[in-house]
C-alpha cells in the first residue's frame, strides 16, 4: 500500500502525467456526454423494449457503451473501424506493397492509418443502412424521405469518425490506447445499469447463485491479472568487446517474453467478428424474399450469446487473433539480429538463425497456453449464465476481460512514464 500511496503522489506532482490524466478524463466524459444525445426521429422507450427482450442486443449495447440503446449519435460505436483495421492488418500480410508500406515507419504507419480511415466509410454506410432496416422493421423509426434518409445516415457516420477522432487524442496525448479506453469507459458506464437491473430481479432464491457468480468473477479478475502479468525470462550474455580505443565488460541480460504478448486486443476483435453473424441475420430476416429470411432467421438463431456456436466460434477467434495479433507485434528475425549485431548470444544456442528458431519456438509455445486460457475465459460467461441462470451480469463476463487488462495497461504505462523521470532512484 506505500508503494502504490508513492507511486499515486508522484503521478499527481508529475506535470506529465497530470495532463495526460487531464486530458484523457476530459474525453472520456465528452464520450459520455455523447452517449446520450440521441438521433432525432427514434423512439427510444420501442428501442428500449426492443433491446431488454434481446440477449445479444444487450450484449452489443454493453459493447457500445450504452449508445445504441439510446441510439446516440455514436451509435455504431467503433465497430466499422475496428474491423477495418483487421482487414488492413490482413491485407498487409498478403499485399507486397503494403507490407513495403508497413516497414516504412513513420510515414508507412500514417498511410497505413489513412487507408484504415478511408475503409472505415463504406463498412459503418453498411451498418447504417442495416440499423436502419432493423429499426424500419420494429416500428421503432418512421419510413424517412431521401433527404431524412440522407441526413440519418451522415450522422451516424459522423458520429463513428467523432468517436475514432477521440481514440487518436487518448491514443497520443492520454494514458494509453485510446481505443481501449474508450471501450473500457463504455464498459464501465453501463456496470451501474446491469446492476440496477440485477437488483430489481433479486430474491432469496439466486443469493447463492450471485454468490457463485461474484466468486467465479473474482477469481477469472485473479487470473486475468496473473496471465497478463506472467513473463518468460529469456538470459542473454555479451561477451567482452573492444570498440575503436574502448573495451566493453561483458554482461548478463535477459529478454521478456510476455505469456500474452497480444493484451486485450484480441478480445476486442473477436467480440467484433462474433457478434458480425448475428447481425446480418437480424436484418435478412426482415427481408420480403422468404428464402434470404429464412437463412436470417437460421443465422441469428445459431449465433445466440447462450449457444454452442456461438461460443466455439468466439473461441476459435479469440486463439486465432492472439496468434496474429502476436506475429504482428514480435519479430523474433530482427530481435536475433539486433542480439548478434551487439554481441549477445543465448546459452546454448547458436547466433543468427538458430536463435530466430529458438525466440519462434518459445513464443509460440507461451502464446498457445496465453492464447487457450484467454479463449477459455471469454466462454466462461455461457458457462456461469446455464449454471446460475443469471443473464444480466454474465453478459459483462467478457467486459472483465477488457476492463482488468485495460487498467493493467495504462498502470504499466503510468509507471513507465514514472521510471523515465525518476530513472536514477528507482535502478538504485
Amino acid at each position: 500500500m506505500k508503494d502504490i500511496a508513492q507511486k499515486f503522489h508522484s503521478l499527481i506532482n508529475d506535470p506529465v502525467l497530470r495532463k495526460k490524466t487531464g486530458i484523457t478524463l476530459l474525453i472520456i466524459f465528452i464520450f459520455r456526454v455523447f452517449a446520450y444525445l440521441p438521433v432525432p426521429a427514434i423512439d427510444l422507450s420501442r428501442l428500449q423494449a426492443l433491446f431488454a427482450q434481446s440477449q445479444f442486443l444487450s450484449l452489443l449495447d454493453i459493447f457500445s457503451g450504452g449508445t445504441l440503446v439510446n441510439f446516440s449519435v455514436m451509435a455504431l460505436g467503433l465497430s466499422p473501424y475496428i474491423n477495418a483495421s483487421i482487414i488492413m492488418q490482413l491485407l498487409t500480410m498478403v499485399i507486397p506493397q503494403l507490407e513495403a508500406l508497413s516497414k516504412e515507419g513513420e510515414f508507412g504507419r500514417f498511410k497505413i492509418n489513412q487507408y484504415t480511415r478511408f475503409l472505415t466509410v463504406p463498412l459503418t454506410l453498411v451498418q447504417a443502412v442495416g440499423i436502419y432496416m432493423l429499426l424500419r422493421s420494429q416500428n421503432i423509426i418512421d419510413v424517412l424521405g431521401p433527404i431524412e434518409f440522407f441526413s440519418f445516415v451522415l450522422t451516424l457516420l459522423a458520429g463513428t469518425f467523432i468517436l475514432v477522432w477521440m481514440g487518436e487524442l487518448l491514443t497520443e496525448f492520454g494514458l494509453g490506447n485510446g481505443i481501449s479506453l474508450l471501450i473500457f469507459a463504455g464498459i464501465v458506464g453501463r456496470i451501474p445499469v446491469l446492476i440496477g437491473r440485477t437488483i430489481t430481479t433479486f430474491n432469496s432464491e439466486i443469493a447463492l447463485n450471485i454468490a457463485i457468480f461474484l466468486a467465479i468473477a473474482l477469481t477469472v479478475i485473479a487470473a486475468v491479472v496473473f496471465i497478463n502479468e506472467a513473463v518468460r525470462r529469456i538470459p542473454v550474455y555479451y561477451a567482452r568487446r573492444v570498440k575503436g580505443n574502448k573495451m566493453y565488460q561483458g554482461a548478463t541480460n535477459f529478454l521478456p517474453l510476455k505469456l500474452n504478448q497480444a493484451g486485450v486486443i484480441p478480445i476486442i476483435f473477436a467480440v467484433s467478428f462474433v457478434l458480425f453473424p448475428q447481425i446480418i441475420g437480424n436484418f435478412a430476416r426482415y427481408i420480403p424474399n422468404p428464402t434470404i429470411a429464412n437463412i436470417g432467421t437460421s443465422l441469428a438463431t445459431s449465433f445466440n450469446p447462450s449457444g454452442f456456436l456461438y461460443n466455439f466460434v468466439y473461441f476459435t477467434l479469440v486463439v486465432a487473433f492472439t496468434f496474429f495479433y502476436t506475429i504482428i507485434v514480435f519479430n523474433p528475425q530482427k530481435i536475433a539480429e539486433e542480439i548478434q549485431k551487439h554481441g549477445g548470444f543465448i546459452p546454448g544456442i547458436r547466433p543468427g538463425t538458430a536463435t530466430r528458431q529458438y525466440l519462434q519456438s518459445v513464443v509460440y509455445k507461451i502464446t498457445t497456453f496465453g492464447a487457450i486460457f484467454l479463449g477459455l475465459i471469454a466462454v466462461l460467461p455461457a458457462l456461469v449464465s446455464s449454471v446460475t441462470g443469471l443473464q444480466n451480469l454474465v453478459i459483462g463476463g467478457t467486459g472483465i476481460l477488457i476492463v482488468v487488462s485495460v487498467v493493467l495497461e495504462t498502470f504499466k504505462k503510468i509507471e513507465s512514464q514514472l521510471v523515465m523521470k525518476n530513472y536514477d532512484r528507482f535502478t538504485l
